[in-house]
């Protein structure tokens, strides 16, 4: 029995270690560049690499392909007198021996697995990274070292898989579409161009073409080929024990051949060496998809010697490393300090991979999501020095006029394409979402006018919720809405929030909450479209509903007495016309049919104007009515003296949560949201976070499941629920939930029971004898305590906006700074000191709590503050301490500015 070790760091900057990487199951790593290569890559170099769902390098593959398939990167070594090894681990006898001693070491973004074999004296190390530049290229450096004590005569051959497709050809017409394959042995490796790009719906040309590229460290071409994976592996043979490597008479390709019709390898067979002891030799290959015009002679140039694989991999690690800098954090743990910095990286790595392209991440074909969009710039505006205004204004093209929002998220900023499927599913909580993320912006940088800047609307053949078609549509009139004469209809950035929020607010079950539709947050509710409600996200609105009303109110006061708006919006604003009886849901739900008949195809581009004030208040009542209703109507109380509130109705209208036959009923949704938005009062508030603890809270998992077990598959509630019990949406510990259930006990200031979330959640992940998961967050931990499905994760983004905003206190008001830290005695490190680096007003701040006393949260206030060692005059107000954005903006924007804030005692 192997003994489990875990990764530790090696550095402030995150490089880890981890030995003996190959005895856990399911560990990959992820490679990437702004150019869409995207890579994968285990401790035995399976994995693989693609820019698309239909253009795959390595086959596709998901996590039970790790260990099940063989067909992975390799890198044989042919021995004299001694026998064949695997330079990768991946030969049939290593596999059965298990000999080898294996080192993985890791970093930002690169990948090394040191392997030796003692008894051969052969030690190799593989490094593996994708280049920072526009190529989409994955480079691999193999050095081979004697570490014996007699010379080795060797024959190294490279061997990597060239599938040269689309994911969808791995089970759909396989055979056939390796027929269209046409290889070439070039001088330095093998390239695969098939004829078309294979789709039954209609053939399209292909001019991708796939490469294998190989060099000796001093730039020395390959002696041959093995082009055809049918002939490398042979007659009987396998891909880990191929007949090419056991049968040393195989005879290999020459330069010049091509081959057709075929599953294609990239082959490469390296001259004879001996090594003496002490000596080592490199190989560097090339893994290339590659665009029509480019050629392998460039590539060549550009990596192909030791020299150039190591400046190319000492400037992408500069370039992670710059991705980076502008987040720091330093606390008592300097573990802890390392591995933040893993989770400041995964939003940047959902932006570049969206939700798919990762083993775990096998649902999909590329891109994005609604809700990443929006909750991925949440940690962008922390990190990113440039300005992001003008990619969160591209997001609101996505937007339609009845309140839903396109599903198809097209590459570039601001691009969304009609759904290809025609499927007609709509998330209830997606209009929820822009508005934080806006929120965020406006109180970072005091850019009010963002809200008065135009828009275009997202049209498709989808309307009324996609409860209905546009017949008069047609997809060659675009993606736009437009007015009755043909113009594009432009509506500024309140506009679109006021669609959004509207069109719920009046979009009702029978129990008045908003309905469910095709689920909200949790995916997994996704079969209650019909009486389906969520009143965890009707709490979401309904605090959103406030927050609108204040921005109306900031908007009046920076001289904005009135807001322009389309006419048809008119009736949604009851009370500045026609009311509507709000506890009446067939009301609702009559004027929302009105609003929708004026807006099926096009709108007539009238617009009115309305006093800033009176959409405050309209906003306001709205949001009043719907924290009352929550409060008095959704609040549940069982036999044993519990209360909190119900999250959810199912499609037969039947309340979710409570007591029941099965067993008590809760979900942590339901609870997060009435926290947020201070829709529970206070003494509801103290109540659900005393349920959770005694419901919720799994101390094996150091965290809070997203349910309890329902106990029965709910055909009327959601697929999550016919997932086995502490599996993904159906009560695991799943991170993002947890995470904002965090923010939201800060925000109510429970500020110890935040902490425990938050360090549970650290704790859990890096607990690898467990979690068995990379430094990072991961989706969420199963029953067994594993974290499954990492690094593509919006509780990333969540986890550092809890501890920037809310545990240090660091955030906007309008564009002034606040000061407002929440930090507990335990994060403090040895001499009573916390520090944050971070970006405000364009400039980068290291803000320093000195905290000399060693007081915990609630024993301390902010005393004297210094600038760069100069004194700095705030204000207060409710107890927060605000800077003005003057004195933050005087700052020169090329160096770090130091603020340290003295702690003092309470008076």
């Amino acid at each position: 029995m192997n003994p489990i070790l875990s990764w530790k760091f090696t550095d402030p900057d995150g490089k880890f270690v981890l030995k003996n990487p190959h005895h856990t199951s399911y560990l990959y790593f992820p490679l990437v560049n702004e150019a869409g290569m995207m890579s994968a890559v285990t401790p035995m170099l399976h994995g693989d690499v693609k820019i698309s769902q239909h253009a795959f390098l390595l086959p596709p593959v998901s996590v039970e392909d790790l260990h099940a398939s063989r067909l992975s990167r390799n890198f044989w070594v042919s021995i004299e007198g001694v026998g064949i090894w695997s330079a990768t681990g991946n030969s049939a006898l290593q596999i059965a021996s298990n000999e080898d001693d294996v080192t993985l070491e890791a970093g930002f973004l690169w990948h090394k697995v040191a392997r030796e074999n003692t008894s051969i004296g052969l030690r190799v190390e593989i490094t593996n990274f994708v280049p920072s530049t526009p190529d989409q290229v994955e480079l691999m450096k193999v050095t081979l070292s004697n570490t014996g004590t007699r010379s080795l005569t060797l024959t190294p051959t490279a061997a990597i898989p060239l599938y040269g497709r689309s994911a969808d050809n791995l089970r759909d017409h396989r055979n056939v579409t390796s027929l269209l394959h046409r290889t070439r042995c070039e001088r330095y490796g093998v390239s695969v161009q098939p004829t078309l790009s294979f789709d039954e719906r209609g053939h399209q040309s292909n001019t991708i073409t796939y490469t294998v590229l190989g060099v000796e460290g001093d730039g020395t071409a390959p002696t041959g080929f093995f082009p055809v994976l049918e002939d490398f592996v042979g007659e009987g043979g396998t891909f880990d024990w191929p007949k090419a490597i056991t049968q040393p008479e195989q005879k290999t390709t020459p330069v010049g051949s091509t081959v057709d019709g075929y599953e294609a390898l990239g082959g490469l067979r390296f001259r004879h060496v001996r090594i003496q002891p002490g000596e080592s030799r490199s190989y560097i290959l090339v893994l290339a998809i590659q665009s029509e015009g480019d050629n392998s002679a460039r590539l060549i140039q550009t990596y192909a010697t030791e020299e150039r694989f190591n400046s190319s991999l000492e400037k992408t690690i500069s370039y992670w490393q710059s991705q980076l800098a502008s987040l720091k954090f330093h606390t008592g743990n300097p573990q802890f300090d390392a591995w933040i910095r893993w989770v400041t990286l995964q939003p940047i790595l959902r932006r570049l991979y969206g939700c798919s392209f990762l083993p775990y991440h096998d649902y999909g074909r590329g891109g994005r999501g609604w809700r990443d969009l929006w909750q991925d710039i949440l940690a962008l505006l922390l990190v990113e020095k440039g300005p992001v205004d003008n990619l969160l204004f591209g997001n609101f093209a996505g937007v339609r006029l009845d309140g839903s929002n396109a599903t198809i998220i097209g590459n570039k900023p601001g691009e969304f394409k009609a759904d290809r499927n025609n499927i007609p599913r709509v998330w209830m909580d997606h209009g929820a979402w822009p508005l934080i993320t806006t929120q965020l912006y406006i109180n970072q940088t005091g850019d009010l006018d963002f809200l008065l800047r135009q828009q275009s609307y997202f049209k498709d053949n989808h309307i009324s919720r996609c409860m209905a078609h546009d017949l008069d549509w047609e997809a060659s009139q675009g993606t736009e809405q437009l007015t009755e004469d043909g113009k594009v209809y432009l509506g500024s950035v309140i506009e679109h929030l006021l669609v959004q929020h509207l069109t719920v607010f009046f979009h009702v079950g029978e129990h008045n909450n908003i309905l469910l539709e095709g689920a909200d947050w949790n995916d997994g509710m996704d079969m209650a479209r019909q009486r389906g409600e969520s009143v965890a996200f009707t709490a979401f609105y309904a605090s959103n509903f406030s927050k609108l009303s204040r921005l109306m109110l900031n908007l009046q006061a920076r001289g904005v007495t009135e807001i322009e708006l389309a006419i048809e919006l008119l009736p949604l604003l009851d009370t500045l016309s026609h009311l509507v009886d709000y506890a009446s849901p067939t009301a609702k739900e009559t004027r929302l049919a009105e609003y929708f008949a004026t807006i099926q195809h096009t709108v007539s581009g009238q617009k009115t104007k309305l006093a800033t004030s009176q959409l405050a208040s309209d906003m306001q009542i709205k949001a009043g009515w719907l924290i009352d209703h929550i409060r008095n109507d959704e609040w549940v109380e069982n036999a044993e003296g519990y209360g909190w509130f119900n999250g959810y109705y199912d499609n037969e209208g039947k309340r979710l949560e409570g007591d029941h036959p099965n067993g008590v009923r809760m979900t942590l949704t339901g609870q997060v949201f009435p926290l947020m938005g201070e829709i529970s009062s206070e003494e509801q508030a103290r109540e659900q976070v005393r349920s959770a603890d005694r419901y919720l809270y799994a101390p094996e998992l150091r965290g809070y499941r997203l349910n309890t077990d329902i106990g029965e598959v709910k055909l009327n509630m959601g697929r999550c629920f016919g997932y086995a019990y502490g599996h993904k949406e159906n009560g695991a510990m799943f991170s993002h939930m947890a995470v904002m259930y965090a923010y939201a006990l800060y925000e109510r200031g429970f500020i110890r029971e935040g902490f425990r979330v938050l360090d549970g959640i650290y704790q859990q992940s890096v607990d690898f004898s467990i979690s068995r998961i990379y430094p990072g967050i991961p989706e969420y931990f199963n029953n067994r305590g594993r974290g499954m499905y990492p690094y593509l994760t919006g509780s990333a983004s969540w986890y550092l906006l809890v501890l920037v905003t809310h545990v240090y206190g660091v955030y906007g008001i309008l564009g002034d700074l606040a000061l407002e830290p929440k930090l507990v005695y335990e994060q403090f490190d040895s001499a009573g000191y916390a520090e944050l680096k971070t970006l405000f007003a364009g400039r980068t701040l290291e803000v320093v709590y000195r905290n000399p006393a060693g007081l915990d949260y609630g024993f301390y206030q902010v005393g004297a503050i210094t600038m760069d060692g100069l004194p700095v005059k705030g204000y207060e107000h409710k107890g927060v301490t605000i800077l003005s954005r003057s004195t933050i903006t005087a700052l020169d924007d090329v160096h770090p500015h130091r603020l340290v804030v003295l702690l003092i005692g309470k008076v």
